[in-house]
């Protein structure tokens, strides 16, 4: 999720209609013989031509509005032609119109970290994204990526006699979890920066449809609320339209997996980890995508780094250079390309990123020191440092801690800023908050925990009852719901 630099590009001018439509590649009929394009029936071409002209009167968000199925949850209205204002949604605000609370929870947590689902906030989040599912880059299979602790780690109070195939593992304490708040749905988010090079081939058809059937299937095995989809990123049109199609095929899937489980086809959700830099942001099909989606998670850091000659804010809110991000810009940007505030959570990151031999913000660095697990990279736990300093920029929305000795800036969220992020969200009238990653916050009871503070700050949450109904796992003891547990 941490996106290694994707929002270090620099390049920005807002336009209001910077979405231009890019049409998908011709196909050429030159390599068909004559005989073969003679022999084509009228009545294919008739149709074939029917549903051409049924997209372009109707417009791309309205056919596939339509594909799904069901009417009353997919919300499609356009104005004017191409280059007009068009607004697409799928199920508006959702619940009761309060703000999402998204976290991460990383399956790796379990090990040096010793973060463990038991650990997991509950009462402060409306959804927990599970990272991450792999996928295979040939097939397009998606499958989890650490059986051991996904699925069959015993936790306390787990038997190793039970009969049957049954499930454990983090996700067991996950859905024990979900039994406890009943308004706490878990995604599971596939993808991420070390899987998404294994997204190279979604251009094609039958890779995606693989990767639809795993997916579903794999929420109707581990008892989970949807799919979020982290790919970093599209690189093409070609791959950014594939794109589409592949959230509106899941979307579709998931639809699909509700109406067996005789649910209403919004029971599922469906959402994306959305990159915040120019480069990245531009290519994307936002309009076309945001038909499927339920909301988007902006991945509203990493604006300064290692890769960078000067130290800087990784997470401002606001941007003093009109060429650098910021929060702010990024969440402008997507407004402008039809997706509606409602359905933008801003994410945050719970860590710092070192900038070491430096002089300050805006001064040149060399290194980045060490880390609490990488190199230049720490827990906001273990912040600041002994010795540091730390900074508030409230007219940036950022704040760093500098050790004059060390010459080590630290550019990371404080609470004041988080707190003054929650007031943003709630006047710009956003989706919520997200955070990368659970593990990383200060416990609730420091009085300094980021989560809990800005859920404080937010107010009213989104109700909307996760899915504790799955007949059809291949798991016995969540077929029966995990009874007594």
């Amino acid at each position: 999720m941490s996106s290694k630099g994707e929002n270090s590009d620099t390049e920005f001018v807002i336009k209001e209609n910077i979405a231009r439509p890019t049409r998908p590649p011709s196909t050429s009929s030159s390599s068909r013989s004559r005989a073969n394009r003679q022999s084509i029936p009228l009545s294919l071409i008739l149709g074939f031509g029917i549903v051409v002209l049924h997209i372009y009167v109707m417009g791309f968000g309205n056919f596939l509005s339509q594909k799904f199925g069901n009417k009353d949850h997919i919300a499609v209205s356009s104005q004017g032609s191409a280059g007009g204002e068009v607004q697409q949604h799928f199920g508006g605000h959702g619940g009761s119109g309060g703000k999402r609370v998204v976290g991460y929870f990383v399956n790796w947590g379990i090990y040096g970290r010793k973060y463990f689902p038991q650990n997991i906030p509950v009462n402060d989040l409306t959804h927990i994204n599970y990272a991450f599912a792999n996928v295979n880059k040939e097939t397009g299979e998606v499958y989890l990526s650490d059986t051991w602790a996904d699925v069959e780690i015993h936790f306390e109070g787990d038997r190793w006699d039970e009969p049957g195939t049954n499930l454990y593992g983090c996700f067991k304490a996950i859905y024990l979890l979900k039994k406890q708040n009943r308004n706490l749905k878990v995604l599971l988010s596939i993808g991420g920066w070390t899987y998404s090079p294994n997204f190279v081939n979604i251009v094609d058809h039958n890779w995606r449809r693989k990767f639809v059937e795993t997916a579903v299937k794999l929420v109707e095995d581990l008892g989970i609320d949807g799919l979020d989809i982290d790919y970093e990123y599209p690189q093409t049109s070609e791959q950014a339209l594939a794109y589409v199609s592949l959230l509106a095929e899941l979307r579709k899937g998931l639809v699909e997996l509700a109406q067996s489980n005789h649910q209403p086809a919004t029971q599922y959700e469906l959402t994306v980890a959305a990159p915040c830099g120019m480069q990245n942001m531009e290519i994307l099909r936002h309009k076309e995508m945001d038909v499927a989606l339920d909301f988007w998670n902006l991945m509203a850091y990493d604006f300064a780094g290692s890769w960078d000659q000067v130290a800087g804010h990784q997470a401002a809110l606001y941007a003093d250079d009109p060429d650098a991000n910021s929060v702010d810009k990024a969440v402008r940007f997507y407004n402008l390309q039809g997706v509606d505030k409602s359905k933008l959570v801003v994410g945050m990151p719970l860590y710092g990123r070192a900038f070491a031999n430096t002089d300050g913000i805006g001064q040149p660095f060399h290194g980045v020191g060490e880390g609490s697990w990488e190199a230049g990279m720490w827990d906001y736990k273990a912040l600041p440092q002994p010795g540091a300093q730390v900074s508030n920029e409230p007219r940036l929305g950022a704040s760093y801690s500098y050790d004059t000795n060390q010459r080590l800036l630290i550019s990371y969220d404080t609470p004041e800023i988080a707190r003054q992020k929650a007031r943003y969200i709630n006047q710009e009238g956003l989706g919520g908050a997200m955070w990368w990653e659970l593990d990383a916050d200060k416990p609730e009871h420091s009085g300094s925990s980021l989560v809990k503070i800005v859920r404080d700050e937010l107010g009213n949450l989104e109700q909307r009852q996760n899915e504790l109904h799955y007949p059809h796992s291949k798991y016995e003891n969540l077929r029966a719901g995990m009874p007594g547990q």
